[in-house]
């Protein structure tokens, strides 16, 4: 009797065994079909992407800083569904101009004598915008040092020996970031300083402008000091829908200067209306399971091709 009952336990425990292992390699197997799914969808979802960026920017005139300009009212700027791809699975997909953001990799020159070098007008720009966000200015300092290629730290800045006193220790990185998410690694920086600066900022190369007609009102204040004249999202945003084209273009801008040789000075570096860095995120829902992409997209000068330059699953 007791041998029997010791088989009977022995065979349920290797049956629910062999009844897990089972469940759990379907449940791999439907998570992995529907993880290709997604990717096969988000793919699609690029390849629309780009088809829509090409017609509205190859049927816009061309704009007074060359090339068509980019504005938030044109059609590339509309959010796409939900729409059902198939049965059971859908797509949601939204395009942003990342050059309407402050470029982090501006605050590091890249031509001429001043390569490698801090470059004044960025950082007191990006000094002026955490301000507006109601971070500490002081984080420019560091973020300057953690692109920049010499060893001597800014006023409030660290290099090296600031990052190795840290647990684990690490370097700082002295090059040009790929992802804004690189200010997690300033020590105290903080999760709550980041989620208040990840909107308005961007890591693209540092010849990118920002291209005004889409910018963020604290990023076009942020070159102005002492300018408020943006600030109103929605009052912007309202202005942005009511004008025919770019809103504000480069005169509009310029007028808001109180020194107008500061614009002319710094307006070929860093004020544009046109656009190549687009970042598409895409959520694709399959049951109840959701997939998140977010691809970054770069139109070509003729506006021709657009290529994925950086795919992620999370959008810093």
């Amino acid at each position: 009797m007791l041998v029997a009952i010791l088989l009977v336990a022995l065979g349920t425990i290797i049956a629910a065994d062999i009844a897990y292992r089972s469940a759990m390699a379907a449940r791999r197997s439907t998570a992995t079909l529907s993880f290709d799914e997604a990717m096969l969808i988000t793919e699609g979802a690029e390849a629309l992407a780009a088809y829509g960026l090409k017609t509205v920017l190859q049927s816009s005139k061309a704009g007074t800083s060359g090339g068509a300009d980019v504005y938030a009212t044109q059609p590339w700027s509309q959010p796409v569904g939900p729409l059902e791809v198939v049965p059971g699975v859908t797509l949601e997909a939204n395009l942003e101009d990342m050059q309407g953001r402050f470029n982090l990799n501006w605050l590091v020159g890249y031509t001429g004598t001043n390569t490698g070098k801090p470059e004044p007008v960025a950082v007191d720009a990006f000094k002026r915008l955490l301000e507006l966000v109601k971070v500490d200015p002081k984080w420019a300092d560091l973020m300057v040092d953690w692109i920049d290629r010499d060893n001597l730290p800014q006023s409030q800045g660290g290099e090296d020996s600031l990052y190795m006193g840290q647990n684990p220790p690490y370097l700082a990185a002295n090059e040009y970031i790929t992802s804004t998410s690189e200010l997690l690694a300033l020590p105290g920086f903080g999760r709550e300083n980041y989620a208040k600066l990840a909107p308005y900022i961007a890591a693209l190369p540092p010849d990118s402008a920002l291209n005004i007609c889409t910018a963020k009102g604290q990023v076009l204040d942020a070159f102005n000091a002492g300018s408020t004249n943006w600030e109103d999202p929605e009052n912007l945003q309202k202005n942005r829908e009511n004008a025919p084209g770019c809103f504000p273009d480069l005169n509009a801008y310029r007028a808001t200067f109180d020194d107008p040789a500061k614009f002319n000075n710094i307006s070929d570096r860093y004020f544009k209306q046109t656009t190549k860095w687009f970042r598409l995120s895409s959520l694709v829902t399959i049951g109840s399971a959701e997939f998140n992409l977010y691809s970054l997209l770069l139109l070509d000068s003729q506006g021709y091709f657009v290529h994925p330059v950086q795919r992620s699953f999370s959008p810093d």
